[in-house]
């Protein structure tokens, strides 16, 4: 199935992760798993739409930097989570335009380069290791439905949503495309950071960074897999062992999250 948007107006790359088939060709129910980018900007409308729709908890996957910067909106009847997936923003989503055209004026490949170090670092890291468990621990005993975000609802988001996925019972395949669909989702960002770049007079291989880190490659998550491969022998030894996910509590996610 492709992957079921949200109608947000003022949420970047909003989603539902119901109606993925999971373990024993149960679905995913309709209304609790939410992925996003940053909830900072929200409209009122867009805010009354997830109290509607069942929203109780918003995790942040940010790093306090970013938080501190643009933190979450209030939301009456929902709370939020600050639960890092790294100490500081790796994926410079929180960066300006002057600060990436910094790092970014030599090698049309450096943006490229950088994003695959950091998803190899978002699974290798013991912070990250270390918020990925609190993240599927609190998910295992939620109530009502939960939004996890980090800037653009991408990188951070992503690998977050493929580790969940992966334990409800979700094909690789339709794990995968439900990673890739930020891709488009992302464009109007992309075509603005793009529009900004060339008007400040950034170079084309400035520009070409700033697409590489704005949007999302089978590269990039295949960096994280070859390393969780390499590094721990697999996926289900990388859970075990690093993530300390037990039987326990993938059975009570699939029993919380999957149709009976």
């Amino acid at each position: 199935m492709d992957a079921k948007f949200l109608p947000l107006k003022s949420v970047r790359n909003p989603r539902d992760l119901g109606g993925y088939v999971g373990a024993d060709g149960r679905k995913i129910k309709d209304g609790l798993l939410l992925r996003t980018g940053t909830v900072s900007c929200i409209t009122p409308e867009d805010a009354a739409f997830l109290q509607r729709y069942g929203v109780k908890t918003i995790i942040d996957l940010r790093s306090p930097a970013e938080c501190l910067n643009r933190p979450d909106a209030a939301i009456e009847g929902i709370k939020d989570l600050h639960i890092p997936v790294s100490s500081r923003d790796r994926t410079k989503a929180g960066a300006s335009l002057k600060e990436l055209a910094e790092l970014y004026k030599a090698d049309p490949l450096a943006g490229f380069k950088h994003m695959l170090g950091t998803y190899q670092r978002m699974v290798t890291a013991e912070h990250s290791q270390k918020a990925f468990h609190r993240i599927l621990t609190f998910l295992a005993e939620a109530e009502g439905g939960t939004i996890f975000h980090c800037s653009e609802g991408k990188d951070r988001t992503g690998m977050t949503a493929v580790l969940l996925l992966y334990l409800l019972g979700v094909d690789e395949e339709t794990i995968r495309q439900d990673y890739l669909a930020s891709g488009p989702a992302l464009n109007d960002y992309r075509k603005k950071r793009d529009e900004e770049a060339r008007a400040n007079g950034e170079s084309l291989i400035q520009r070409a960074n700033l697409r590489s880190l704005g949007t999302v490659n089978n590269e990039y998550l295949d960096s994280a897999l070859v390393a969780i491969e390499q590094n721990y022998g697999g996926m289900e030894r990388f859970l075990a062992e690093e993530i300390a996910v037990t039987p326990d509590l993938r059975r009570k996610l699939q029993e919380k999250y999957l149709e009976k």
